[in-house]
């Protein structure tokens, strides 16, 4: 069993007041954020001379922030910068370089003063400051023989805050955010099969959540041929696709389902991966947390609609019963499958879990995944890809993107893309032989178990790992996509419902 960590650690607070010396007494850090060129509200505050030389001397430098320590007893750490940002990606990036300032000295206890602003601006920078501080206070898992000393900061208190601040929507982002990342983080020998659905039922338990497991007997007599051909290498027999039911009072159906990839460990099987391709397979699971992510995030904030979610658990082993190209595989929607190539087994997995997804007739389906790497050569690891069955969600899909700071970019799905898809032996290939475009074609290819009435859209997640982390996740695993779908379920539309009739109208 996995000892899991408490994913929400950082407890923050706001008061409409701005800080007085004796709130400044109780603090580590104060960090304080003012409009461009406006110095009349910092001098107001405690110490408000030295924090006006401060900014100064950020202008004079040209930097985005200047620190000091403030002349009372306990030296509170003081760092002044300028925001002017609208909501969004570069209001985030500001915000996680606000934060790495201000936690230089490891404080626990940080104070955020917001001076001067007009209301959108303001809430803007608590939004993107609250999201920042909840992914530094968060620690991926470590194994040292001498676990680091403790130095997260661990409270947050706004002052000057005289617009409401959204706490549930920052404390939701941040669970599904810091589990998203988490789990995708931990070493294949920890993560294993078994351990990872016995975490995933722990969580959901904890969370009022059902589950419920097809083990691969349960999928045989399913006829989840894709999924259980990529099972067919591994040295156990506990792979399986996982259902987790969160239902609201009096709401008996999902209108939502979430489907993610849950590959544990990639060798890429037969047509086995070279070193450098294979080395940090252990994150190709990320599309199914990020979809367990999204789902305890939609949860904490006990959104009205019911969710399914779908998590394909498995690993792609080579093993001398391992499926190979050529085989012919049939899914539980009846589609027969040519394979190709083996290490094209994300497709396949979701392949069944998006059928049986289907089956509960939900009104909107989103599927997660760490699919290809022609996506990533397309966009490079600042955005994600997304697909649909229906052009009007790119518009919702860019608009939602752009709000969040989960950016996306919406790829054609034109059915003459099928054509490099034909097969003489089945209905079609799992993928070309070719590699240009491959992930507009593994788009094409899941289309195939998607029915056409229900509106589907698929994340291609080649923002889910940046170097030096992306936008407000100081993280190379980023935890890309739940952000960017609370947004569209809860902002952009009212739910999976108000999403289907605007694709449908």
């Amino acid at each position: 069993m996995i000892e899991l960590p408490d994913f929400s650690p950082l407890r923050a607070t706001a008061t409409p007041l701005a800080p007085t010396r004796a709130a400044l007494d109780r603090i580590d850090h104060l960090l304080v954020v003012a409009p461009r060129g406006d110095d009349s509200a910092l001098v107001r505050l405690p110490h408000g001379r030295q924090l006006a030389m401060l900014r100064a001397r950020a202008t004079k430098n040209r930097a985005d922030f200047a620190s000091s320590r403030a002349p009372n007893t306990r030296a509170t750490g003081l760092t002044v910068g300028t925001f002017a940002a609208e909501r969004g990606f570069a209001a985030l990036s500001w915000a996680a370089k606000a934060l790495r300032e201000s936690l230089r000295d490891k404080p626990r206890s940080l104070g955020i003063a917001l001076a001067g602003f007009d209301a959108d601006p303001e809430r803007a920078a608590a939004e993107s400051l609250l999201a920042a501080a909840g992914a530094a206070a968060f620690t991926l898992p470590t194994f040292k023989s001498e676990p680091p000393r403790a130095s997260r900061v661990t409270t947050v208190r706004l002052f000057g805050a005289r617009e409401p601040v959204d706490f549930a929507a920052a404390r939701a982002q941040a669970l599904g955010n810091n589990v998203a990342r988490w789990f995708t983080a931990l070493p294949p020998n920890v993560l294993t099969i078994g351990a990872y659905r016995a975490s995933i039922e722990q969580i959901a338990k904890a969370h009022g959540i059902a589950t419920r497991f097809f083990g691969e007997r349960d999928l045989k007599r399913l006829g989840a041929g894709a999924f259980l051909a990529v099972a067919k290498g591994n040295s156990t027999r506990d792979a399986g696709i996982l259902q987790l039911r969160y239902r609201p009072s009096r709401t008996p159906d999902a209108t939502l389902a979430l489907v993610g990839k849950g590959v544990l460990f990639d060798t890429g099987g037969t047509n086995l991966k070279p070193f450098a391709g294979m080395l940090d397979m252990h994150t190709d699971m990320q599309g199914s947390a990020v979809a367990l992510g999204t789902l305890l995030a939609l949860a904490e904030l006990r959104v009205p609609f019911g969710v399914d979610t779908w998590i394909a658990i498995t690993e792609n082993r080579l093993a001398a019963d391992a499926y190979k190209p050529q085989d012919l595989v049939t899914a539980s929607n009846g589609t027969t499958i040519q394979v190709i190539h083996t290490d094209a087994e994300g497709r396949m997995v979701l392949a069944d879990a998006l059928a049986l997804a289907a089956r509960e007739k939900p009104a909107v389906i989103i599927d997660y995944a760490t699919l290809t790497g022609s996506c990533v050569t397309a966009l490079t690891e600042r955005y994600s890809g997304v697909f649909t069955n229906r052009r009007a969600a790119n518009t919702l899909l860019e608009q939602a993107g752009a709000a969040s700071g989960e950016r996306v970019w919406p790829f054609p799905m034109d059915e003459d893309f099928d054509e490099l898809l034909k097969s003489d032996m089945a209905d079609l290939k799992q993928c070309s032989t070719e590699t240009a475009g491959d992930h507009i074609l593994a788009a094409r290819f899941l289309s195939r178990f998607v029915p056409k009435g229900i509106p589907w859209i698929h994340v291609d997640l080649s923002a889910g790992q940046h170097k030096g982390g992306l936008a407000h996740v100081p993280t190379d695993i980023t935890g890309f996509g739940v952000r960017l779908t609370v947004e569209l379920l809860t902002r952009t539309t009212s739910g999976p419902g108000d999403l289907a009739r605007r694709l449908e109208a």
